[in-house]
């Protein structure tokens, strides 16, 4: 195997002429610099260097390995250098993959810190509710996956194989049209119970799920009229009086619907908002960094 160092040795040896010359040009011994010169040749299989008169000359394998030697050598150095500018996070790229309530709230706050603190970072967005987000990650289509999952889910392991950054305890919301006789609850509350014979509006897949799960809980089977992954549209179906919602808080922070009076769930529902990747993605600044920037939005 050719070594990077014996490379840099036989053009030193080739510029100078001898092993000497090569060595004071190098900072080593002259035995040093012949004992590397016959493990190159020795790698190789062939000579690559002759004495001529006083000076060492290539042979056609030497003259070769020096042509493409420079080409290697300098394919080296911009490596190491762009390795160098990933570690110190002035280079780096991150595939970031959120689900959307999520890309509208915590992610901008997130980016623009990154932003200003390592300027070189690039990072991407793509927007996916899990589990597809999840699978994404698991398979190397992105670094980085946003996701949800609600508490007391039945699927506990889901994401063992995984880095999880908790961010925050997302709790359910009540929409109810402005008007409705539930707006002018005393204490901004309202019991799931309590909106059994409404129309609902039903949001993204996962969240319809766990509407259903909570309300059979309480008792009642809800009356879908409505279902789109569409969060503005959830607010403006509640908000034209066409029936009630349970919304995500940063579904309904990301949209400020009008003609609505959000109300706290009772009893209380939350979702557990992580961020995930692989723990050798873990290891990277860029990815490092990335997600201490989600973890002080997520705070704020």
């Amino acid at each position: 195997m050719i070594e990077a160092r014996h490379l840099r040795v036989l053009r030193a040896v080739a510029a100078t002429g001898s092993f000497s010359a090569a060595g004071r040009e190098l900072g080593c011994t002259q035995p040093a610099v012949s004992q590397q010169m016959k493990a190159l040749e020795a790698s190789v299989g062939t000579p690559l260097l002759v004495r001529s008169g006083r000076e060492m000359r290539l042979t056609q394998a030497g003259e070769a390995l020096v042509r493409h030697a420079a080409g290697i050598l300098a394919g080296l150095t911009a490596a190491e250098e762009e390795v160098a500018a990933i570690a110190g996070l002035r280079a780096g790229r991150v595939r970031l993959v959120s689900f959307p309530s999520g890309s509208s709230t915590l992610v901008p706050a997130a980016l623009a810190a990154l932003r200003a603190a390592h300027p070189g970072t690039r990072v991407s967005l793509e927007e996916a509710e899990p589990p597809q987000s999840v699978d994404k990650l698991r398979a190397g289509d992105c670094d980085i996956a946003l996701a949800f999952r609600y508490e007391g889910a039945a699927v506990s392991d889901e994401w063992d194989d995984l880095v999880v950054r908790p961010l925050l305890r997302d709790p359910l919301i009540a929409l109810v049209p402005e008007r409705h006789p539930l707006a002018r609850s005393a204490d901004g509350s309202v019991a799931i119970g309590a909106l059994a014979g409404e129309s609902w509006i039903a949001g993204c897949p996962r969240c319809r799920g766990q509407l259903v799960e909570v309300c059979e809980a309480a008792g009642f089977t809800p009356r879908i009229d409505f279902a789109t992954d569409d969060y503005p549209a959830v607010a403006g179906l509640v908000g034209a009086g066409l029936g009630v919602a349970v919304l995500p808080q940063l579904a309904v922070e990301s949209v400020r619907p009008r003609g609505v009076r959000m109300l706290t769930l009772e009893p209380s529902v939350r979702r557990e908002v992580v961020a995930l990747t692989l723990p050798d993605l873990a290891q990277v600044p860029a990815v490092a960094a990335t997600l201490e920037q989600l973890t002080a939005a997520a705070a704020r």
